[in-house]
């Protein structure tokens, strides 16, 4: 231990040097220069193909993988002719017009060759036609997927004239999903940013201090999207467009907390002492741990995101870490650094002085501090019961998917299309089922494909002899006569599956984008149970060794998870009653409570940390009215900033995003303004020193010891 205290002075002390500060932005100059170029190359890293979703060992992943021996991955876009009062006959010349022009088209994968159509919906008197293009999706599928639906629009046009003509079915659906993940870095990056700077300033009330953090921030996210795009182009990172929106996030949110924690302990040590190297040293000194354990927190609890089954999910873990590690990096080492080189004068016009009187002793926390402690037990208990009233909004919750035609915050064109489709054609048209099986049994195999009742008979994509071969297996597809994306096809692929299984000697296996939704829906299931205890283990071990006690990580722990429970009790019913949500992604609530609890514990980190240092020299309920009063207001901003920033994903077009930027959100905010500043300082003061057991604090009143002899060294020169 007296090892470790020699490593932390020395490391504080080169931050905080008087001439190694220089060589700290210096070597922060030197990484910039060099991560730039590599970071601004991370959305060309992306792989948003499916097999960067799918769990590895689902089902409908081996199909995926089996079929590229068939042929080379495919996604069919399908074009959607319609005339409610029937098509002309020069409505029927377009589309056999167009129809010829498809088949010339080879740009952005476009296998033009391999158009099929059109096709009527019925023989005599059509009303809708469909032209089937199918576009491959190879290494650089997804990137050229909305230029490749592009192409198909500029030779069929938009209609006109009582002719609807829209592009739909996966090839459409993907491409406006793509165009929907079209600048998030940059998007999320701006509104994260200007929501940043509006709360500093407001927090700070100074035009110069704001842009201090900021640096720091932008520095951060650079870096670690640079070092990221390295990982994933040599190391085989799997980096998606849902884990590079949330890492920004990620860096701006955490990166601004522990900014705003540094500063506020500076600024209290800038009153203490005349020298500002010093009062830096002692800030990092006191405040530093607070900001590792949170940092450790949110790390470790991303890192958990490895045992996922989901691909996603599980890619998502080791990004986010590496943003936040990252963040964690910058705002000890060059924060500090910069605050210390633009000296006192860039809290003007509110600057520090030496002397100058300490405004938390006489502040709005310290008055709702001594408040809380007249009756403790009456606040928590009705502060509790609240919150339990406002979680049972949770049975409003429908984490159970979201379909295509649900999952964006406007109607694209595809979904125009899909519904267009449906009225004319079987709903699940243009997204078969996808079936892989042995040679000699693909007879049998067919036959209990087409006898479902799901299953529309008569299509079988080809005639079984001659069907795609590849190395002694057949592929058969078959059209579903539900919309792809809905419970009643995820029942008839459950339905096959178990039909083409029962074939003795098929090794029969059933995919498509129907299965792979499904696949995904269970492996998120999974993550779920398995996820979410082991990360509450991992928070609750790091409150264990930075507290030294056991029952004050307990009690944390439960406050966060009651503050979890409403925020998606009070989100469910937003969705449901206020932005009309369809529903929740299944992961949904496995991303929010990792978010909620990583994150969230933090600002306990911080109250709990600072109760500690003043119960050691006060005692325990002195302490707690201390540290809510020197903590409250850096806390309360920290806060704002954290639910902005994720507020910051509903500027993106999907509801998934936007759910979960309003549940982390709300989350934060109820974590700052009522858990934190009511319930943990009512529950703190009514369980006294006991929170500390079985640290010796337990049982001895911390106001009848030195600093040396409980706890940390505290520097004499502070007081």
């Amino acid at each position: 231990m007296r090892q470790l205290d020699v490593w932390k002075r020395n490391v504080i002390g080169f931050v905080c040097g008087r001439r190694s500060k220089w060589l700290i932005v210096l070597l922060w100059v030197v990484i910039l220069g060099v991560a730039l170029p590599f970071g601004s190359k991370l959305n060309s890293a992306q792989d948003n193909d499916a097999q960067s979703w799918l769990p590895g060992s689902a089902e409908s992943t081996q199909v995926l993988n089996a079929s590229e021996g068939f042929r080379p991955e495919q996604i069919p876009a399908v074009v959607v002719y319609a005339r409610e009062g029937g098509l002309t006959v020069q409505d029927r010349r377009q589309i056999a017009e167009d129809a010829q022009q498809l088949k010339a088209l080879h740009d952005h994968g476009i296998r033009g060759a391999e158009t099929r159509g059109p096709v009527f919906d019925r023989q005599t008197a059509p009303r809708a036609a469909q032209i089937y293009v199918p576009i491959t999706m190879d290494a650089q599928g997804w990137q050229r997927i909305a230029p490749a639906v592009d192409s198909i629009r500029d030779q069929v046009g938009k209609g006109g004239g009582g002719l609807a003509v829209h592009i739909t079915g996966p090839g459409g659906t993907s491409a406006d999903f793509s165009k929907a993940f079209e600048g998030i870095d940059s998007t999320l990056l701006f509104s994260a940013m200007g929501i940043v700077v509006v709360i500093l300033l407001f927090t700070y009330r100074s035009p110069t201090l704001l842009f201090v953090p900021l640096l720091g921030v932008v520095a951060a996210l650079f870096t670690a999207q640079a070092l990221i795009y390295l990982l994933a182009r040599h190391a085989g990172l799997t980096v998606n467009g849902q884990s590079a929106g949330i890492l920004t996030v990620l860096v701006f949110g955490a990166g601004t907390d522990y900014a705003l924690l540094l500063v506020a302990r500076y600024r209290e040590e800038l009153r203490r002492h005349t020298d500002r190297h010093e009062a830096m040293e002692l800030a990092m000194n006191r405040a530093g741990p607070a900001v590792l354990a949170s940092g450790a927190t949110v790390v470790l609890s991303m890192l958990v995101l490895l045992v996922a089954e989901m691909n996603s999910t599980r890619g998502l873990g080791p990004v986010a870490a590496i943003g936040v590690t990252i963040a964690l990096l910058a705002m000890l080492t060059l924060f500090p650094a910069l605050l210390l080189i633009f000296g006192r004068w860039i809290f003007w016009p509110a600057i520090p002085h030496f002397g100058s009187a300490d405004p938390t002793e006489r502040g709005v926390w310290a008055r709702m501090g001594r408040g809380i402690a007249v009756r403790p037990r009456v606040v928590w208990g009705i502060t509790a019961a609240v919150l339990v009233a406002l979680s049972l909004g949770l049975l409003q919750l429908r984490a159970a998917g979201i379909a295509n035609a649900d999952a964006f915050t406007n109607t694209p064109d595809s979904i125009t299309g899909q519904q267009v489709s449906a009225r004319y054609f079987p709903a699940g048209t243009g997204d078969p089922l996808v079936v892989v099986a042995d040679k000699a049994q693909a007879e049998q195999v067919g036959r209990a494909v087409a006898a479902d009742r799901g299953v529309v008979p008569r299509s079988i994509g080809v005639p079984l002899g001659t069907a795609p071969e590849h190395d002694g297996r057949v592929l058969l597809e078959a059209t579903m006569r539900a919309p792809s994306d809905s419970d009643a096809a995820k029942a008839t692929v459950e339905r096959v599956r178990d039909a083409v299984h029962a074939v003795p000697g098929a090794h029969a296996r059933v995919g498509g984008g129907t299965a792979a939704l499904l696949d995904m829906e269970n492996a998120q299931t999974h993550d779920n149970y398995l996820v979410i205890p082991l990360v509450l283990a991992v928070v609750l071990l790091v409150l264990g060794i930075l507290l030294r006690a056991l029952v004050a990580p307990l009690l944390l722990i439960g406050t966060v998870m009651l503050s979890l429970a409403t925020a998606l009790g009070l989100s469910a019913l937003a969705f449901r009653h206020v932005f009309d949500y369809a529903g929740e992604d299944v992961a949904f609530p496995l991303f929010v409570f990792v978010f909620l609890v990583a994150l969230g514990i933090d600002y306990n980190i911080f109250l709990t940390t600072r109760i500690r240092e003043e119960a050691i020299r006060q005692g325990t309920r002195s302490g707690v009215v201390t540290g809510l009063a020197a903590t409250g207001a850096v806390i309360t901003s920290a806060g704002l900033v954290l639910a902005g920033t994720f507020a910051a994903l509903g500027t993106l077009p999907m509801v998934g995003f936007a759910e979960i930027g309003f549940a982390v959100a709300l989350g934060v905010l109820l974590d700052t303004f009522v858990v934190r500043s009511v319930l943990v300082t009512a529950l703190f003061l009514d369980v006294g020193k006991k929170v500390w057991w079985p640290h010796r604090l337990a049982r001895e009143d911390g106001a009848t010891h030195t600093p040396e002899s409980v706890g940390p060294k505290v520097s004499q020169s502070s007081e």
